[in-house]
């Protein structure tokens, strides 16, 4: 029988039931089962919490682990040890496997090598057509049933409108949400950072906002008539937010994400060819940077997920335009939004946690992002006024590209639990 815990003394922050405030939470058999100030020991083991943030564990949407095919970029195992290192208990995980995530094979493959790890959950998302190549749908029902908790063809979009049409139609049927890629092939074409004044001093070809806002407007229209659910996968644009927010008024089913770094950084952070600053969607204008602020505060965006994408160091060591695009984001994620977030005030801690916890796990229609009693015991303990200074060297990830690499950061993750057993500490 699993012991009892109590973490003690903590500041206790659960948006769900509104609790913000020194309480104990008191742990049984992997759930939570009390949360009050002064909870007696009573035998549990103690865990001293006071001066720590207790929240309840990350839930990060957008996570790439590359295994099956790419294990040389990342395994299940190394990302789900930066996942719980970062405070991330339940990670979802992208279908640009090798094989695709795109049947019930590969879903079980995963699920079975995530429990084998045992350190976070793993939910896999599955490929809306086979091979991720655009052209016939993956058989939905075989997905959802096996545990997919949405379908996306991320890394790749789906550019035919008829297509997706038919794919939100069918997923409809299950009430869960394609997480759309949104790049406009033809207007990205080759481009390989964000089209501004940067690219055109550094003499990089690159890529406008319009490549995102214009699949934007289109699957909202899908949206709009077919009844089905669209989610935006990393937000980078002012545009796209200003037709998502419009589109929200209007009761189009639509819900969105956006990434630590494109809320911190800019364009200007590709410096001179900074390959660790190469991400898709590109870092974008300081206009679109304080767009993104202002929809995470208004609550036109949802939530905030990683879109962890580790790269072997040899690949991103190449010149700019060879570099893959993707950093290694799920050790550095909570401490870049205490940064740019919480500190300046755009965000108190409970909306924070709201968008890094709570919303995710709605989104993907799992358990978590909540303390309330009954739920599962995933907690992570943060001491707020800690900082320390990003070396991607010391990362769990195999991926050890960061364009945060050297910078001061407030908010260290102290200890984590996992259905009431600790995985960090």
């Amino acid at each position: 029988m699993m012991a009892k815990v109590l973490v003690q003394g903590g500041r206790v922050i659960d948006p769900p039931s509104g609790r913000d405030g020194v309480l104990d939470v008191l742990i049984e058999r992997g759930r939570i089962a009390d949360v009050q100030p002064s909870i007696p020991a009573n035998g549990a083991k103690v865990i001293e919490a006071r001066g720590m943030v207790v929240v309840p564990g990350l839930v990060d949407l957008h996570t790439h682990l590359r295994q099956p095919g790419q294990e040389e970029k990342e395994t299940i195992a190394t990302g789900c040890l930066a996942a719980v290192r970062g405070g991330f208990t339940t990670l979802c995980a992208m279908p640009n496997t090798e094989p695709p995530v795109d049947h019930r094979g590969v879903v079980d493959s995963v699920r079975q090598e995530a429990a084998r790890v045992g350190l976070a959950t793993v939910w896999p998302i599955g490929a809306v057509t086979k091979a991720r190549q655009g052209r016939e749908l993956t058989d939905f029902g075989e997905l959802f049933d096996a545990g997919c908790v949405a379908l996306s063809d991320d890394g790749s979009p789906v550019t035919d409108s008829l297509l997706m049409r038919r794919a939100l139609e069918y997923a409809k049927l299950f009430d869960r949400p394609l997480i759309q890629h949104a790049e406009d092939p033809t207007l990205a074409a080759g481009g390989v950072m964000h089209e501004g004044l940067v690219s055109t001093t550094l003499g990089l070809r690159g890529i406008p906002g319009e490549a995102e806002s214009v699949l934007v407007a289109r699957d909202l229209a899908l949206a709009e008539l077919t009844g089905g659910w669209v989610h935006v996968a990393h937000l980078s644009s002012a545009a796209s937010v200003a037709l998502i927010r419009a589109a929200k008024q209007r009761g189009v089913r639509v819900t969105c994400e956006v990434t630590p770094h494109h809320l911190a950084l800019t364009h200007e952070a590709v410096g001179t060819f900074e390959t660790s600053a190469k991400v898709n969607p590109p870092l974008r204008s300081e206009e679109d940077r304080l767009a993104l602020l202002e929809g995470l505060r208004d609550g036109t965006i949802d939530c905030i997920a990683t879109d962890h994408a580790p790269h072997a160091t040899w690949e991103k060591d190449v010149d700019f335009d060879s570099a893959p695009f993707g950093i290694s984001g799920l050790e550095t994620a909570l401490s870049v939004c205490v940064d740019v977030l919480v500190a300046p005030g755009h965000l108190s801690w409970s909306r924070l946690i709201e968008k890094l916890s709570t919303n995710p796990a709605r989104i993907a229609g799992i358990g978590g992002g909540t303390l309330r009693v009954g739920a599962e015991a995933d907690i992570a303990l943060i001491d707020p006024e800690q900082r320390w200074t990003v070396d991607p060297q010391r990362f769990a990830s195999k991926g050890r590209c960061s364009p945060f690499a050297g910078r001061t950061l407030p908010g260290v993750v102290t200890r984590v639990l996992r259905h009431g057993v600790e995985v960090v500490g």
